[in-house]
């Protein structure tokens, strides 16, 4: 198994982060499907005040590079990315353009 971990940030507006999480109650059934056909098993995210935090863990299969290419060629997926990006910024020190940012471990016990 992989685990790979992000941040991103919301817009800091309660109006619009309660409509996020509206949105994350009721995913489109073609995203979940998007991200168990990638080899992702397991999907959370976290937030704290308008700070997020994803956790991925897949398969042996996955690669974020397959992942990419898969999501750019799936119309639903960038209609996804699309809606989302309305809620979403970069977290600083982003690269331009940048949505989920990488985090690198430090520590586990």
């Amino acid at each position: 198994m992989q685990k790979y971990c992000f941040a991103l940030d919301l817009k800091d507006d309660p109006a619009l982060i309660a409509d996020y999480e509206k949105w994350h109650r009721q995913v489109w059934p073609e995203i979940i499907s998007s991200i168990r056909e990638a080899g992702i098993t397991n999907l959370e995210i976290y937030r704290f005040g308008n700070r997020l935090f994803m956790i991925l863990e897949a398969d042996d299969t996955f690669s974020l590079e397959r992942k990419a290419a898969m999501d750019a060629a799936n119309p639903k997926v960038q209609e996804w990315e699309t809606l989302m990006w309305k809620y979403q910024q970069a977290v600083p020190g982003a690269k331009p353009g940048q949505k989920w940012v990488l985090m690198e471990k430090i520590f586990q016990l």
